[in-house]
């Protein structure tokens, strides 16, 4: 069978297509792959040609061995992740949820898989189904596993006492606490107390930890519980003890301590003599006050990786790139994967399934068949949502990797900080301690939270920079918008650096400032003012007043130096204004010559005339709203204005090009045209009661001449009320296109409020 390798377009799918062609045609045994792969280990050890061992590549990129991708790393530049974002892209999300070990290999792949019902699919390509397929991976992968057995950090025991003669009133909880402490000794417990009916003593039931402050651990068999017994009897306890269970972490201490505080309705108590009377007091117990005792240890043969993307995105895409990324990434390694969505999902949302996101789960084997075993150092998992990201473009999927300094984004929560409340949607949280609960809010409020490093503000100051640059060469709205607000993100940052300098008086820079550059130093004084004085408490509000003063101050005197430099830079640029003025009038020449040649004499000179008009009455609009002159005189100056707008749209439908290419970015002029337009077109239906279509003024709408063409000259200061100019065309001498506007006279009301009302619409479009 004839075989082609270009039949596949990415590289770890030719590698696999060509390894099984190899093994159907009987040119290669197992034994060789192993061969090969251990060859490729010592080659990827070695690093890129020419590097000397162990080195790492710093210009450009990062070489590390280990991790899977044999070549160098090469950074996506922050501006071309700037620009994604804001282009509407969305984050890499690669989310290393947990570590395990051959004993919980099984339990991680039927998770992934939801017990079967999901297809798997391994690094060869091969889909799993069902349980049977999914068990055999245990044996495939049992060479990778080092069979390492977890900590036994949580201990249960139970204690019989054989006490009698004790009244009802007397201190159980006192007697058995001794009583435990002889046999535990300085460990950490909780326990609860069950008298017996006929009175020969009580039952103990308690939960520990099993090692001391000295480092002693017990084992929780029954030659630890021979330990115990010995102790207990040496100081006179007439009591048996025994372990009734073991296990490893806070999850299981947190739950068997809730299950005792349940199933005894809260009377448990610590050897601290306090009450632990419901499950919260019981989670705060072990997370905040044993975790320091465990010295926890789990085995680390496998990792469960999540990839996740936002609702709506392509499924068959995302499983696309997923499979490229974990191909890509840790070739040579052994992994399942399962994509989960919300249409094809077994497990209900109140068991936390069907969740509105796009997702992949992935177990991979840390360990690869030559021996590597995989990084997972910061470094690494940017490296991870880089080539994430790069997989996903590749398909489709506007992805970019995302840092949390790019945005001034607030460091994320553990998984021991929080306990999930709501499994469905997107899972509720909330914090196992008053310090948690306040991390977890502000990373779900997105609140911004800046780096104390050196290298990390350094960083941020780039962020910012490339934000602003950003926002004002982007040409859509939404481009702007979305940068504008990572700007103001930033805006806090130095203001609060520089709090502390501007109350002694002293600003940032402390050199000549520039107008632009002095009113941005004076928001941030005032931004930090404003953020000072709301957390300051109210006794401490009269000093602070006291600063404010100060910093003020100390800002009207940078005001005046400003005022003096622009003095004395204004006189002494005179001669270059009259420079640039002789330039702007030849540039103005040269768009009238252009204007002449692209839509004619006549055109351009009628155009240019009714441009002035309509440049000049939104000038005095202006300035008599800025004056604040008499409302009656606005509106009628308004009014005006509609009349112009009204006549130069009859020009533009009576066939002049400039008038329409004009109106490409006047949306005044745009919708008077549309409105004249529909009027024209009503008018022409009524005398042609068929309703001809081949009569219908197609011409009268917007031109598409590119905005570039559009010529603009005239007076600089006459600019229209929403801070756009139309220009004027230089050298207006008569009107040789023939129109005439007045025979629309008696519909030029309504033909206003037509205008109007297209208007009001277009500017609702845009709020919503």
């Amino acid at each position: 069978m004839e075989f082609f390798l270009g039949a596949f377009t990415a590289e770890w799918e030719q590698r696999r297509a060509a390894l099984l062609h190899d093994r159907s045609l009987g040119r290669r045994k197992p034994d060789d792959d192993e061969e090969r792969r251990r060859r490729a280990s010592i080659a990827v050890r070695a690093g890129p040609v020419g590097a000397k061992p162990g080195s790492r590549l710093r210009a450009g990129g990062s070489w590390r061995p280990g991790t899977g991708r044999a070549g160098p790393f090469l950074e996506r530049p922050m501006r071309a992740r700037f620009e994604g974002l804001a282009a509407g892209g969305q984050p890499a999300v690669v989310k290393l949820a947990s570590f395990g070990g051959s004993a919980r290999l099984g339990a991680m792949i039927n998770y992934v898989s939801r017990n079967g019902e999901v297809v798997a699919e391994n690094e060869c390509g091969d889909q799993l189904r069902g349980r049977d397929q999914l068990s055999a991976v245990g044996s495939e992968w049992d060479h990778l596993m080092k069979n390492r057995a977890e900590s036994r950090d949580i201990g249960l025991f139970k204690i019989a006492v054989a006490e009698g003669g004790w009244r009802a009133d007397d201190d159980l909880f006192g007697r058995a606490r001794e009583i435990v402490k002889r046999g535990l000794g300085d460990r950490a417990f909780v326990f609860t107390v069950t008298a017996r009916a006929d009175g020969s003593g009580y039952d103990i039931d308690g939960v520990t930890v099993l090692r001391n402050s000295g480092g002693e651990r017990l084992t929780a068999d029954d030659k630890a519980a021979a330990i115990v017994q010995a102790r207990m009897e040496s100081a006179g306890a007439d009591a048996v003890f025994r372990f009734t269970g073991y296990g490893n972490g806070t999850d299981y201490g947190t739950s068997h301590v809730r299950s005792l505080v349940a199933a005894h309705k809260g009377e448990v108590q610590d050897e601290q003599g306090r009450s632990i009377a419901d499950a919260k007091q019981a989670g705060d117990l072990v997370q905040l006050e044993w975790r320091g005792q465990l010295h926890s240890r789990k085995p680390r043969d496998v990792m469960h990786l999540v990839l996740s993307a936002r609702a709506g995105t392509d499924a068959s895409a995302f499983r696309e790139a997923a499979r490229d990324f974990l191909g890509t990434q840790f070739a040579g390694h052994r992994y399942v994967f399962s994509l989960h969505d919300a249409a094809s999902d077994p497990k209900t949302e109140e068991t936390g399934g069907k969740r509105p996101h796009v997702h992949v789960h992935a177990i991979i084997a840390m360990r690869s068949d030559a021996g590597d075993r995989i990084e997972t150092t910061i470094p690494a998992f940017r490296e991870w949502r880089l080539t994430m990201a790069e997989r996903a473009r590749a398909h489709g999927i506007n992805m970019e990797m995302t840092d949390r300094r790019d945005r001034a984004s607030p460091p994320a929560y553990s998984k021991n900080q929080v306990r999930p409340m709501n499994m469905i949607g997107r899972t509720q949280h909330e914090g196992t301690s008053a310090s948690a609960q306040r991390r977890y809010d502000t990373k779900r409020s997105d609140k911004d939270s800046f780096p104390r490093t050196p290298s990390s503000k350094a960083y941020a100051r780039t962020a910012q920079q490339e934000w602003h640059s950003i926002g004002s060469s982007a040409l859509l709205p939404t481009q702007k918008d979305f940068a504008g607000t990572q700007v103001i993100r930033f805006e806090a940052h130095p203001a609060r650096a520089e709090r502390k300098a501007v109350w002694q008086g002293q600003p940032s820079n402390s050199g000549p400032m520039t107008r632009p550059e002095f009113e941005a130093y004076e928001r941030r004084v005032e931004t930090a003012l404003f953020h000072a004085a709301r957390s300051l408490p109210p006794h401490e509000q009269d000093g602070f007043e006291e600063i404010a003063k100060a910093a003020r101050e100390h800002v009207n005197v940078r005001r005046e130096l400003v005022d003096m430099l622009e003095e004395r830079g204004r006189n002494a640029g005179d001669a270059l204004a009259r420079s640039s003025r002789v330039n702007e009038r030849e540039d103005e020449k040269l768009r009238w010559n252009n204007a002449v040649e692209r839509h004619g004499f006549a055109a351009a000179e009628a155009a240019n005339r009714h441009l002035v008009e309509i440049e000049q009455s939104r000038g005095a609009i202006s300035r008599a709203e800025a004056d604040n002159q008499d409302p009656g005189n606005v509106r009628a100056m308004k009014q005006e204005l509609e009349n112009q707008l009204i006549k130069t749209a009859e020009l533009g439908a009576g066939g002049n090009s400039l008038i329409r290419e004009v109106a490409e970015i006047d949306e005044n002029l745009k919708n008077a045209l549309r409105a004249v337009g529909r009027e024209r077109l009503k008018a022409e239906r009524e005398r042609s009661p068929s309703g001809s279509e081949a009569n219908e003024v197609t011409g009268l709408s917007v031109g598409s001449a590119p905005k570039a063409a559009l010529t603009r000259v005239g007076d600089d200061q006459n600019r229209d009320a929403d801070g756009q100019s139309t220009g004027q065309m230089a050298g207006s001498s008569g009107d040789k296109t023939k129109s005439d506007p007045a025979k629309h006279v008696p519909r030029l009301e309504e033909l206003q409020r037509e205008a109007a009302e297209q208007r009001a619409g277009d500017h609702d479009d845009r709020d919503r």
